[in-house]
């Protein structure tokens, strides 16, 4: 753009009239710093009402994740395709999330995180979103394992193998409990890792020595308003937690139906090496989106961005895409 003389004029005028105004708001300003300070995120927590029922999402942290080498049923270019339509490159962040419920009077923890199980810097963050929230891991009375998978369990201990959670009964799918904790598949399971089996006994044996583990089978009443819902493949044992509240509103944890967004809603035949059964969890993630969709059914999942609560869109052509739900925060909240 052309500037006239006129308008140099102009400036120069108002640049005199100015001047002084203008040297002592600069004198009174603070130093802009050097550089950005380094500091952590902030600890993670959202609150929010399901029909009267308040929900607290919380953070673990996020740990990357090499979806080339972790993703089967496709190729590295197939899903760097769908990486990028989601503005994605690989590898991806992948969100650790879990839930707090409060269940009449009762302290609910859906999912306990990973600890320590993935090294400094990757996840952990658990214990700190809680105490944000205003709760310490002693008031938790129930922990809901959507699974017994490290992500979701490693939590229930502390980096010298103590109980983070030491007046809280463990609900767990029976078939997970017999499938990971089983003497004889402690060195793997038909190409199933050993660490699986390692970890889960880790995280899980203190609470067994205590009496505190009560496996469950098919759909139950876990705690007050939580049922079960068994979504075997993922794992043995994996299962959904349905919080149903007042005028008809209800909350579906989903844990490990999916792990990438980008990829597996428009590609639910997109297995994982996690998966014990691909076959099952494949066919299980296709019967689970055509449903939740078609109930519009909200959500809570353990993997999609957090705080990973919003509802699942059909796109017709087997596709699916992720809705969140509206961001919240004011006092009447």
């Amino acid at each position: 753009m052309t500037t006239t003389r006129r308008s140099l004029i102009s400036l120069a005028v108002a640049a005199s009239l100015l001047g002084p105004a203008l040297a002592i708001a600069q004198a009174a300003a603070p130093a802009a710093p050097a550089s950005a300070p380094t500091a952590t995120q902030q600890a993670g927590f959202y609150r929010f009402s399901v029909g009267g029922v308040q929900v607290v999402a919380l953070s673990d942290g996020t740990v990357p994740q090499d979806l080339h080498t972790l993703l089967t049923n496709t190729t590295p270019a197939q899903t760097d395709q769908l990486l990028q339509r989601g503005f994605l490159a690989n590898p991806v962040e992948a969100s650790i999330n879990a839930y707090l419920v409060y269940a009449g009077d009762r302290l609910a923890l859906v999912d306990a995180g990973a600890g320590a199980f993935f090294g400094p810097g990757a996840g952990g963050q658990l214990v700190a979103s809680l105490k944000a929230a205003g709760v310490e891991p002693a008031q938790i009375q129930d922990v809901l394992l959507t699974h017994i998978h490290t992500d979701h369990s490693g939590g229930l201990v502390d980096t010298q193998g103590q109980r983070v959670f030491p007046n809280a009964t463990i609900h767990v799918g029976k078939p997970d409990l017999d499938f990971f904790l089983a003497l004889a598949n402690q060195q793997g399971v038909r190409g199933y890792d050993k660490a699986y089996f390692e970890q889960a006994t880790t995280a899980l044996a203190p609470y067994v020595k205590s009496g505190q583990v009560r496996p469950f089978t098919g759909a139950v009443e876990l705690v007050p308003g939580i049922r079960s819902r068994p979504t075997p493949g993922h794992t043995p044992g994996h299962a959904f937690f349905v919080l149903q509240g007042k005028g008809g509103e209800a909350l579906e944890f989903i844990g490990d139906i999916l792990h990438v967004q980008a990829v597996q809603m428009p590609r639910p035949d997109v297995t994982i090496v996690y998966d014990v059964v691909p076959h099952d969890a494949r066919a299980q993630r296709k019967q689970q989106f055509a449903r939740l969709a078609k109930e519009r059914r909200m959500v809570a999942a353990a993997h999609i961005p957090y705080p990973g609560v919003g509802y699942l869109r059909d796109e017709g052509k087997g596709k699916y895409a992720f809705v969140p739900v509206d961001y919240r925060y004011r006092a009447a909240d």
